[in-house]
C-alpha cells in the first residue's frame, strides 16, 4: 500500500499471463513460414479481429500518446463491447498495460498490470476492461486495429474508492524506463 492505494504489481507481458484478456502480438517464440521467394518470414495470424457485431468493420488508425505522471492512480477503465482492439507499438518503446476481466461490474481489485518491451503489441478481446494507452515516452506511436460502425463501442467506468496505483520503480528492469520518464516529465512540466 502507498498513500492508501494498493500498488499494482507490474509483470512482463507474456502470452500465457495475458491470455484471459487477449493476445500478445509478437514474433518471439512464434511459428512462421517463408514467403516472397524465401526473403520474408510470415508470422501468420498472431491475433484475430472481432469487429463484425452490428455490422462493424475493421479499421486501422495511429495513436500518438504522451506519458502520464507517475505514480499514477488508476481511477477509470474502458471496454469495447462490440469489438476487439489491438495496439502495436510503432517506435519500439516500452509501455504499460492495465486490464481487468470481462463483465458488467469491473473491479480495480481485479486489475493486472503488464510491461511491454516495445516489441510486443496487444489485442484486447471484445469486452475486456483496460486503461487507455499508457505510453512511457513522449510522442510514442501505436498502430491500432479496431472497430468502426453503428452502436456504442466504448463504455467507461470511473471509480472513487479502492483505487490502485502504478509506480515506475515497480517495472522489472526499470532503470532505463525511469530515467526516460523523468526526462519526459521534466520536459512536459517545463512546457506548462
Amino acid at each position: 500500500m502507498s498513500n492508501g492505494l494498493r500498488r499494482l504489481t507490474i509483470t512482463p507481458l507474456t502470452q500465457e499471463a495475458f491470455a484471459p484478456f487477449g493476445d500478445v502480438i509478437e514474433v518471439e517464440n512464434r511459428d512462421y513460414f517463408m514467403i516472397n521467394n524465401g526473403s520474408t518470414r510470415r508470422y501468420h495470424q498472431l491475433a484475430d479481429t472481432d469487429v463484425a457485431e452490428q455490422g462493424g468493420r475493421a479499421i486501422i488508425s495511429i495513436f500518438q500518446a504522451t506519458p502520464l505522471v507517475y505514480p499514477l492512480t488508476i481511477s477509470m477503465l474502458e471496454r469495447h463491447p462490440l469489438g476487439s482492439q489491438a495496439f502495436v507499438p510503432l517506435l519500439g518503446q516500452p509501455y504499460l498495460i492495465v486490464v481487468a476481466p470481462k463483465g458488467d461490474d469491473p473491479q480495480l481489485s481485479q486489475c493486472r498490470a503488464f510491461y511491454s518491451n516495445g516489441r510486443q503489441g496487444v489485442n484486447y478481446h471484445k469486452g475486456v476492461w483496460h486503461h487507455p494507452v499508457l505510453a512511457l515516452t513522449d510522442q510514442d506511436q501505436f498502430l491500432i486495429v479496431d472497430r468502426a460502425g453503428e452502436g456504442n463501442n466504448c463504455d467507461e467506468v470511473y471509480f472513487n474508492q479502492e483505487l490502485v496505483s502504478l509506480h515506475l520503480e515497480d517495472i522489472p528492469h526499470c532503470d532505463i524506463t525511469i530515467k526516460q520518464h523523468q526526462a519526459n516529465t521534466a520536459q512536459l512540466l517545463s512546457r506548462s
